[in-house]
């Protein structure tokens, strides 16, 4: 009888302890796997935010993709934890179209989507019938929609979200711009093609074209403009989770970004 005791103490000792590293392991993930497709945001992830969670414990593991929205999709699966590189507006659209439930963990630094030119200096070099090439995504489109409304260019319906503008929203057209949506990644390549362009930050950076452009209009991000790290809404309170949050948030980031910015690139968060 002893002995049959001493077995079933042993067998729930045992359990407990299973049962107890189960937990443990639930609450706590020291991998992160991030969904990388290139540009300044996962770069200043890996400068100045991997190390932060790195010191904590985490490991970083990075799995490339070729198209944005392949990273977008594999977050929405499950099969990455988080990317960098969309902003709530962008997301928000995604979410609706591929019933994904990804939510903003953070915001983070953004780069504006501005308005530039090879060719020209100023506004001041507007004359009626020019081009003006845009970015073709449904979300950077509106922005641009929005930046040439801002500029005094064209007007569009006041009754449409500055979010969700296109070019069924422009009300009037005083100059005649023959404007054409493209890829963003086109952008770049047709600078001499085209008299205006409106660019995202991030493709002005990869196609290190900074030199080869006049600055026409800075674009001012709204809130739902400014990019965020993106996860799953089940994993946004998890530790690891918010230890992203934490590095992003701490002063020892802005610290770093101040310091590496000299030509104010960044744009922080509100």
């Amino acid at each position: 009888m002893k002995k049959m005791i001493l077995l079933t103490v042993a067998a729930l000792a045992t359990l407990f302890l299973v049962s107890g590293c189960g937990k443990h392991e639930a609450k706590t993930k020291h991998e992160i796997v991030m969904g990388v497709t290139g540009g300044p945001y996962n770069d200043l992830f890996d400068e100045a935010v991997a190390p932060m969670l790195e010191k904590e414990g985490y490991k970083i593991k990075r799995v490339n993709f070729s198209q944005f929205m392949q990273s977008n999709t594999a977050l929405g699966e499950g099969s990455i934890d988080v990317n960098v590189a969309q902003h709530t507006a962008y997301m928000n659209v995604f979410n609706r179209e591929k019933k994904t439930d990804l939510v903003p963990l953070v915001a983070t630094p953004s780069v504006p989507c501005s308005l530039y030119s090879a060719k020209y200096k100023s506004a001041a070099d507007l004359k009626d019938g020019m081009s003006v090439g845009i970015p073709q995504d449904p979300s950077n489109a509106a922005r641009a929609y929005a930046l040439l409304a801002d500029a005094g260019w064209i007007k569009v319906d006041p009754k449409v979200k500055a979010t969700e503008l296109s070019a069924k929203s422009i009300t009037e057209n005083p100059h005649h711009l023959a404007i054409k949506e493209m890829d963003s990644n086109t952008l770049p390549h047709v600078l001499d093609d085209l008299d205006f362009e409106i660019i995202p930050g991030s493709n002005v950076q990869d196609a290190k074209i900074e030199d080869q452009i006049n600055l026409i209009k800075k674009e001012n991000i709204s809130k739902d403009l400014e990019i965020v790290a993106a996860v799953k809404k089940e994993n946004q309170n998890k530790d690891w989770a918010q230890a992203i949050k934490k590095a992003y948030q701490s002063k020892a980031f802005k610290d770093y970004v101040k310091k590496h910015d000299p030509k104010h690139y960044w744009v922080m968060p509100h």
